[in-house]
C-alpha cells in the first residue's frame, strides 16, 4: 500500500513524462500522429496479401456479426499485440534511457516504465478508433460493445506495464535482454493467433491427440500463452459481436494482475540500487 501511495503522489510527473514521451515520439514529423497508425497498416496489407491471399488463413465469419473481411478481422489481433509488443520494448529500456535522471534526481523510478504504458496507450486509442470505424461501415455493430472494449484495453494495458517492469529491471542487469526480447517477440507473434485462426490449432491438436502418451495436448500447452486469451476476446468483441467465455475474462485478470504484482515487487526490491547499477 505505501509504494501504491508513492506512485500517486508522483501522479504530476507520470503525467509529464508521458506526456513527453507523447510530444517528442513524432515531433518535427510532417504527419505527426498519423505516423501511429503506419506500422499496424503495414503489417496488415503484408499480413492480408501473404496469409489472406497466398495460403488463404481462411477464419470463420464473425458470429454473429456476420462479418467476413480478413484484414479487419486481423486487425482486431494485431492491434492488442502492436500495443502490448510496444510496451513492453519501450518499457524495457526506459531505465538506461533514463539513467541520468536517475543518478541525479530522487523520485519514484517506477513511473518511467509506467510512462511508456500511457504513451503508447494514447497511440492506441487512435489506432482502435480507426479500427471501429472500418468496422462499422462493413456491417458490424460495436458501439454496445464499446464499454467492454475499453475494459479489456485497460487490464491488457496492466498486463503490459508488469512484464515492462519486470524487463525493464532485467535490462539494467543483463543488457542482453533487449537484443533477446526482439527475437522472443517474434517468436511470440507467431504463437499467438493473430495471422491464422485459433480452430486451426484446436483442429491439429485434436489430431495428434496426448503428447508422448500423456493427457497433455498441443492445444492445452498452446493456451498458457497469456496473448491468445486477450486476442480471443478481442475478435470476440468487436469481431464476432458477442459477449466473451467468462473464464477468457477470468483468464486474462488473473495474468493481468499477477504480472503487475510480480513487475512491482521485483521494481521495488531493486529499485534502490538502480543510481548506482546504471
Amino acid at each position: 500500500m505505501n509504494y501504491l501511495r508513492e506512485v500517486w503522489a508522483s501522479r504530476e510527473l507520470l503525467f509529464n513524462l508521458t506526456s513527453r514521451e507523447v510530444r517528442g515520439q513524432y515531433k518535427r514529423t510532417i504527419f505527426g500522429q498519423l505516423w501511429s497508425l503506419a506500422n499496424p497498416l503495414a503489417l496488415m496489407l503484408i499480413y492480408t496479401f501473404v496469409f489472406g491471399l497466398i495460403f488463404r488463413s481462411n477464419p470463420r465469419p464473425g458470429d454473429p456479426s456476420g462479418l467476413d473481411v480478413f484484414a479487419l478481422w486481423l486487425l482486431c489481433g494485431l492491434l492488442p499485440w502492436t500495443f502490448f509488443s510496444s510496451v513492453i520494448n519501450s518499457g524495457a529500456g526506459s531505465l538506461l534511457a533514463n539513467a541520468n535522471l536517475i543518478q541525479k534526481v530522487s523520485f519514484s523510478r517506477i513511473v518511467l516504465p509506467l510512462s511508456t504504458v500511457g504513451a503508447n496507450a494514447y497511440n492506441w486509442v487512435f489506432e482502435m478508433a480507426v479500427l471501429l470505424i472500418a468496422i462499422t461501415i462493413a456491417g458490424g455493430f460495436v458501439l454496445p460493445w464499446i464499454p467492454l472494449m475499453l475494459v479489456i484495453m485497460a487490464i491488457l494495458a496492466i498486463f503490459a506495464a508488469g512484464v515492462g517492469l519486470l524487463l525493464s529491471i532485467a535490462n539494467v542487469y543483463f543488457r542482453d535482454t533487449q537484443y533477446l526480447l526482439s527475437i522472443v517477440l517474434q517468436l511470440w507473434l507467431y504463437l499467438t493467433p493473430i495471422i491464422y485462426p485459433l480452430e486451426l490449432v484446436t483442429a491439429k491438436s485434436n489430431e495428434v491427440g496426448g503428447l508422448a502418451g500423456t493427457p497433455i495436448t498441443i492445444a492445452g500447452i498452446y493456451s498458457l500463452n497469456p496473448m491468445v486469451h486477450f486476442v480471443t476476446v478481442f475478435r470476440e468483441l468487436l469481431y464476432d459481436n458477442r459477449w466473451p467465455d467468462g473464464i477468457e475474462w477470468l483468464i486474462c485478470l488473473c495474468w493481468a494482475f499477477g504480472a503487475l504484482a510480480l513487475g512491482a515487487f521485483v521494481f521495488r526490491r531493486n529499485e534502490r540500487k538502480l543510481a548506482e547499477t546504471l
